[in-house]
């Protein structure tokens, strides 16, 4: 794609900007840990819910959702998306103030306070494998394919500038830097996508034209031998990655501990939740209009929105659509350095080698560990185009299943079953990884991965019972009170939430 000079000069003034903003805004308060991994618990809503936006919203997204949607699951992939809506309203009903009371850094620990410290060295073990051989690669990537298929940019060459740009600012400023430099990206981000779908409708002759052209393909519901999607795939296993993913996801939820109180906590994510439902218009969208207008320039489906992009945005945009999609790259890979850094800091090395470590020296860790990590996933992420792993946005959820299951179901049944013991997570969190692998298996590749998932969850939560019966505890575990923190719940959370899910249900009316 050319390039005017006033693109390039546009494109660079918006990186500079978003890492010379983030830094000031981050240049105080980093003296103790609290201050650097939690911003010292003093974000906002907005804050919060544009940050949550713009740490999921990446090419995980522009180039796998959309891929999908230009794939063989069309419309249907947007299931992600609005029951991620009605899992963020839950999240922040239920989830966050046992959170926010227990005044965790990470959730690890939060494994800890409800049964004891192995659980939580496994969880954060786990996370940190799953982190950099799966996230952080994938959207190191995805970010190298669009400027490669955009751009003519070498992949690998591609993939490292990402890399060390956002390790750039993460490693300085912590998680008070990629909130404000998510803040600019998550907008730019909406915009680019906006102005790219309505440049689509007007290519292909207009909205009504879009939906009667592709009428097959705007679904919502999809027949039950589908091979991605399939509509018994919502009735449990969709809710498995997706409660985990914002639920019990550090890269996601450490804003959100990091909110200076429950009520805006609560807004900044029901906030989220609603911007979540316009996604899959600025996403799926596209990706079905590149499959109408440049079907026979899409070697792989993930080309889609970059195919969509190299031949639709007019001169004098690019500039901005290359700042937006990098942004996009940036937002989402600066949270899960910052995330992983922290799981490792607090979780593993604070925990299990140097428990008097002090704050000054516990900063010092996270910001080498951020940039190893840059480092490793750097070196994984070119590898990820093998066409064995079906697409990128495949590779991240069916990855994910390896942990995801075993983590929501210690989670949810330690909440629910007080006399649950610790050997009860041990077994869930332990046997996650061979019912997962043992379903991978070619006897069972009938079974979709959504399915898979809710198969293991439902064995793991026989597992903890038949451990519970066996040996319960003889009290329940009573979890901690942190103090100094406002506890008191948003009405006004509650009641958008309730029109979230609404809106949500109509959605899924509207498109079944």
């Amino acid at each position: 794609m050319e390039l005017s000079w006033l693109d390039i000069g546009f494109f660079l003034a918006f990186i500079c900007f978003v890492v010379g903003f983030s830094l000031y805004k981050s240049r105080k308060k980093k003296e103790t840990s609290e201050d650097y991994f939690l911003a010292g618990r003093s974000l906002g809503w907005y804050l919060i819910g544009f940050s949550l936006i713009a740490s999921n919203i990446s090419t995980e997204q522009f180039v796998g959702m959309s891929g999908q949607s230009a794939g063989h699951v069309g419309m249907a992939v947007a299931s992600y998306e609005w029951i991620a809506a009605i899992t963020l309203v839950v999240i922040a009903l239920f989830f966050l103030p046992k959170f926010l009371k227990s005044g965790i850094f990470t959730i690890p620990e939060f494994f800890e306070h409800r049964y004891n410290p192995i659980p939580r060295a496994i969880m954060a073990f786990y996370t940190v494998i799953i982190y950099v051989a799966v996230t952080i690669a994938a959207v190191l990537y995805s970010g190298g394919l669009t400027l490669h298929t955009i751009f003519g940019v070498n992949l690998t060459t591609s993939v490292w500038i990402i890399g060390i740009v956002a390790a750039f600012y993460t490693t300085y400023g912590g998680l008070r830097a990629v909130v404000w430099a998510d803040l600019i990206q998550g907008s730019a981000l909406i915009i680019g996508g906006i102005i790219t779908m309505i440049l689509g409708f007007i290519a292909v002759g207009g909205v009504g034209s879009f939906l009667q052209t592709n009428a097959d393909r705007l679904h919502m519901i999809l027949p039950s031998n589908h091979i991605e999607i399939p509509w018994t795939a919502l009735i449990i296993g969709i809710w498995i990655p997706n409660f985990y993913y914002w639920g019990l996801n550090q890269y996601i939820m450490q804003r959100t501990l990091g909110a200076r109180s429950l009520s805006q906590g609560q807004l900044g994510i029901v906030f989220a939740a609603s911007l979540k439902l316009l996604i899959p218009f600025m996403v799926v969208f596209p990706g079905i209009i590149a499959l109408q207008l440049y079907k026979d320039q899409l070697s792989t489906a993930d080309q889609a929105y970059p195919v969509l992009i190299k031949n639709l945005i007019p001169a004098g945009f690019k500039g901005f659509m290359f700042a937006a999609i990098f942004g996009a790259i940036m937002s989402s890979l600066d949270s899960m350095l910052n995330s992983a850094s922290t799981i490792f800091t607090m979780d593993l090395y604070k925990r299990h080698f140097k428990k008097d470590a002090s704050p000054q020296s516990l900063i010092t860790i996270g910001r080498m560990m951020t940039a190893v990590f840059v480092v490793v996933g750097c070196f994984i992420a070119p590898q990820l185009g093998n066409p064995k792993f079906q697409g990128i946005f495949h590779y991240i959820q069916d990855f994910q299943g390896f942990i995801s299951p075993g983590i929501l179901a210690a989670f949810v049944f330690g909440l629910i079953f007080k006399r649950a013991p610790p050997s009860a997570a041990i077994t869930a969190l332990i046997l996650n990884v061979p019912v997962y692998g043992i379903l991978h298996l070619n006897y069972f590749a009938h079974i979709v991965f959504l399915n898979k998932m809710a198969i293991t969850f439902a064995i793991l939560i026989l597992a903890m019972a038949i451990v519970t019966v066996l040996r319960p505890l003889q009290e329940p575990k009573s979890l901690p009170s942190k103090s100094g923190i406002d506890l008191k719940p948003s009405s006004s959370a509650r009641w958008l939430g309730l029109a979230v899910i609404a809106a949500t249900i109509a959605l899924y009316i509207i498109f079944w």
